[in-house]
C-alpha cells in the first residue's frame, strides 16, 4: 500500500464530502472541545481491510484524535467485534465517519467474499486473483483488499504487462503475429500473457514462447484436456464463467492461477457501524 497516494486519495474524498465545511458539526461543536471515544463495530460476520484508512483520515485533521486498532487487516470478525476505538474531539469523530465506513464496507465486503472464494478451492496449489474490474479510482484499496482476503494481483493496470485478448488477436491477425509486434517493443521485464479460446491458439502461443496462457471462457473439462501441452515454464490461468459453486472444479484442472472479476466488482458490502460511546471531560 502506498500511504502517500493513500493519503491524497482520502483528502480527496474528504474534500468531496465536507465541501466548505460540516455543517452539522460546525453548528453543535463551534469550538471543538468536546472530546470523546467512539467504535468501529462489526455488525456481520467477515474479514476487516482498511485500518490504514482509519489512521491516516485522522492523521489529515491532525494529531488530536488516537486511533487504536483492535483487529488487524484480514482478520476475522464476528458480528459485535470492535475493530478500532478513536479517541478526540468529536467534531472530528462525526465529520470522518462516513468517508472511513464507506471505504472499510467496501474494502471489507471484497475481502470476504474472496476469503469465502479461496475456502472453495479443493487444491490448495491454486491461487486466486483478481482482475482489473475495479471501481475507478478505488484500485489500489481494492486490490489490497484482495490481498487481505487470501487473494494475489493481477497487473494494475495496462502499463504492467502485456495482455492479448481475443480483440487485440484479431487486430493483429493472429497470436503469433501480435506476440511478434509487441516483443519487438517491449523491454526484457514485461511479461506476455495471451489469452486462448481453442487448442489451435493454445499450440500458437506456446509455439510464441509466451509467459503466461489464459484459459479463457472454457469449462473445466476442455482445459483438462489441453493443460498437458502448456510446457512447465508457461504460468497457466482460467478466467471467464467461473462462480464460488463451481470453482472447486476449476482449481481440479491443473491451472496455476483463476482469476475472478466478481471479487471486486459484484462484493456486497460488509456492514460496519460507528457508534459514539463516552464522552471524556
Amino acid at each position: 500500500m502506498n500511504r502517500l497516494y493513500l493519503r491524497q486519495q482520502l483528502e480527496s474524498f474528504l474534500h468531496e464530502d465536507i465541501g466548505f465545511g460540516d455543517q452539522s458539526t460546525t453548528a453543535l461543536f463551534p469550538d471543538q472541545t468536546l472530546v470523546g471515544e467512539g467504535k468501529f463495530i462489526a455488525k456481520q460476520e467477515g474479514i476487516f481491510a482498511g485500518g490504514l484508512i482509519i489512521e491516516e483520515v485522522f492523521r489529515l485533521f491532525g494529531n488530536e484524535t488516537t486511533v487504536n486498532l483492535i483487529k488487524e487487516d484480514g482478520e476475522h470478525l464476528r458480528q459485535g467485534d470492535v475493530m478500532a476505538k478513536v479517541t478526540g474531539p468529536y467534531a472530528q469523530l462525526l465529520t470522518a465517519e462516513r468517508v472511513i465506513l464507506n471505504l472499510l464496507q467496501r474494502l471489507s465486503g471484497i475481502a470476504t467474499v474472496t476469503n469465502q472464494t479461496v475456502s472453495k478451492l479443493s487444491n490448495s496449489e491454486v491461487r486466486l486473483t483478481d482482475t482489473r474490474k475495479t471501481t475507478p479510482g478505488l484500485r489500489m484499496l481494492e486490490k489490497y483488499a484482495v490481498r487481505c482476503g487470501g487473494g494475489v494481483n493481477h497487473r494494475f493496470g495496462l502499463d504492467d504487462a502485456i495482455m492479448l485478448k481475443d480483440n487485440h488477436i484479431v487486430a493483429a491477425g493472429s497470436i503469433s503475429n501480435a506476440v511478434s509486434k509487441v516483443r519487438s517493443t517491449v523491454g526484457h521485464m514485461i511479461k506476455i500473457e495471451v489469452e486462448i479460446e481453442n487448442q489451435q491458439q493454445l499450440q500458437e502461443a506456446i509455439d510464441a514462447n509466451v509467459d503466461v496462457i489464459m484459459f479463457d471462457n472454457m469449462s473445466p473439462a476442455q482445459i483438462k484436456q489441453l493443460i498437458d501441452r502448456v510446457p512447465e515454464h508457461i504460468v497457466t490461468e482460467a478466467s471467464g464463467s467461473i462462480s464460488m459453486e463451481n470453482i472447486a472444479a476449476y482449481s481440479d484442472t491443473g491451472v496455476h492461477m483463476i482469476s475472478l472479476g466478481f471479487l471486486t466488482h459484484s462484493a456486497q458490502a460488509l456492514d460496519i457501524s460507528f457508534s459514539l460511546v463516552e464522552v471524556i471531560k
